[in-house]
C-alpha cells in the first residue's frame, strides 16, 4: 500500500518538494488518520452503524509558509474515501446558507439536515486555515462537528494557531471552550515546527512596495507572473468571509494568497472584525492602488491603520502598490500623528525576512 511517506518521497525525488524533517513528522500523523479511515466501519446489533473508532482527524498548526496546506492537499489527493477540500470560512458560509434553507422548510433543528447532507457526501473534510472570528460560527461549530464525528466524517485542518488560541478574546468565549476540548480529545493536534518559510523563499529578492510615478504601472507589474504567479499555483478561486452577518468578498484569492484594492478594503464600512478575519485567512496580501490621503480621507486612513495592524500581528506578508512611500501616504489630517506608527510597521513589513522568526513560534 502506498503511504503518504511514499508520495512525499516521490515528490522530493522529482524536485516538486524539498525534504523537511518537520513535514516528515507530520506525515506520520496523517498516516494515522488514513489508517483509521481504511478500517471497516464499526457496526452494532442488526448492522446499526456505531460511532467510528480511532482519531477523528488531524489539526496541523504552525507558522505561515511551513507546508501545512501542502500536506493537507497531499492527504486530500490520496484519501482512500470521498473527501472534500475547502477553505474553512467558505465551508461555514455554506453551512449558514444550508441552515437558512432548512429553517425556510420549517426544520426545528437546522443543524441536523445540514450535517446529514455532509455525512451523505463525504467521509473526510479538509479545511484550510481554521480560524473563528464570528460569534455565530463560534456558537455553531461545536454542535456541527459533534454530529459530523458521530456520522463518521473525519477532519483534517490547518491553522496558524493552536486550538487553545482559537476565538481568543472573543465574545462569550466560555461557550466555545467545549469545542476546543473536543478538538484536543478527538483529533491529533500537531505543531508543524518547521524552520523554513517556503512561501517567503518565493519572494526572495523581490520588491514588496511599488511606488512609480504611474501607479497603474505598479498594478500591472503585480498582475504579471513575476509576483502573482510565483505565489499561486492556479487560477483565483475566490473567498467569502462572513463577519457579523455580512460578507467580505475576495474574488482574487488562491491558496492563502489574496489580491485586493485599497478601495475594496478601506473605502467601505469595514471594521476590526473584518480585518482580523482577513488576516486569519491569508498568508500574503497584494494590496493595490493605495492613494495619497488627506484630511478628507480620514475614515479610509483609519481603516488602513486597522488593516495594517491586523496584518502585522498575524505576520501576513504584504505587497503594496501605492502612490508614494509609506511616510507620504497620510501627512495631514485627523490621526496623522498616530499614522506614524503605521509607517513604522509598513517599513518593518517591507524589510527582508520580516515575520520569519515570529511565524515559526
Amino acid at each position: 500500500m502506498t503511504t503518504f511517506r511514499d508520495l512525499y518521497d516521490a515528490r522530493v525525488a522529482d524536485g516538486t518538494l524539498t525534504r523537511d524533517p518537520a513535514q516528515e513528522a507530520a506525515l506520520a500523523v496523517l498516516e494515522q488518520v488514513r489508517a483509521a479511515l481504511a478500517a471497516p466501519e464499526p457496526r452494532g446489533w442488526f448492522g446499526k452503524k456505531k460511532p467510528p473508532e480511532g482519531p477523528m482527524g488531524a489539526y496541523l498548526w504552525g507558522g505561515v509558509g511551513r507546508g501545512k496546506s501542502m500536506l493537507m492537499d497531499l492527504f486530500h489527493e490520496a484519501s482512500p474515501v470521498p473527501s472534500r477540500r475547502v477553505h474553512f470560512h467558505a465551508f461555514m458560509q455554506e453551512v449558514h446558507e444550508g441552515m437558512r434553507e432548512a429553517r425556510a422548510r420549517g426544520e426545528r433543528d437546522p443543524v441536523t439536515p445540514v450535517s446529514e447532507s455532509i455525512i451523505d457526501d463525504v467521509r473526510v473534510l479538509c479545511f484550510d486555515e481554521m480560524q473563528i472570528t464570528d460569534i455565530t460560527d463560534a456558537m455553531l461549530v461545536g454542535r456541527l462537528f459533534e454530529k459530523l464525528f458521530a456520522g463518521g466524517v473525519r477532519v483534517v485542518t490547518t491553522s496558524n494557531r493552536p486550538p487553545r488560541d482559537l476565538y481568543k478574546d472573543g465574545l462569550n468565549r466560555a461557550l466555545f471552550v467545549p469545542f476546543i476540548e473536543m478538538i484536543e480529545a478527538r483529533m491529533i493536534v500537531h505543531h508543524l515546527d518547521a524552520e523554513r518559510d517556503y512561501r517567503s523563499d518565493r519572494l526572495a529578492g523581490e520588491r514588496v512596495w511599488f511606488t512609480p510615478a504611474d501607479v497603474g504601472e505598479a498594478i500591472e507589474s503585480m498582475d504579471l507572473p513575476r509576483i502573482w504567479a510565483k505565489l499561486v499555483d492556479g487560477p483565483p478561486e475566490g473567498l467569502t468571509l462572513r463577519v457579523k452577518g455580512r460578507d467580505l468578498e475576495l474574488p482574487d484569492y488562491h491558496g492563502g494568497v489574496a489580491r485586493a484594492s485599497f478601495d475594496r478594503l478601506c473605502n467601505r464600512p469595514l471594521g476590526a472584525g473584518d480585518y482580523l478575519a482577513l488576516a486569519g485567512s491569508v498568508r500574503c496580501l497584494l494590496l493595490t492602488q493605495v492613494p495619497l490621503m488627506s484630511e478628507a480621507h480620514a475614515n479610509a486612513a483609519r481603516r488602513f491603520v486597522t488593516l495594517v495592524d491586523a496584518l502585522y500581528e498575524a505576520k501576513v506578508r504584504l505587497i503594496v502598490s501605492a502612490a508614494g512611500a509609506p511616510e507620504d501616504l497620510y501627512r495631514k489630517g485627523d490621526g496623522a500623528f498616530e499614522f506614524e506608527r503605521t509607517v513604522s510597521r509598513l517599513r518593518e513589513m517591507a524589510s527582508e525576512g520580516w515575520g520569519a522568526e515570529a511565524a515559526s513560534t
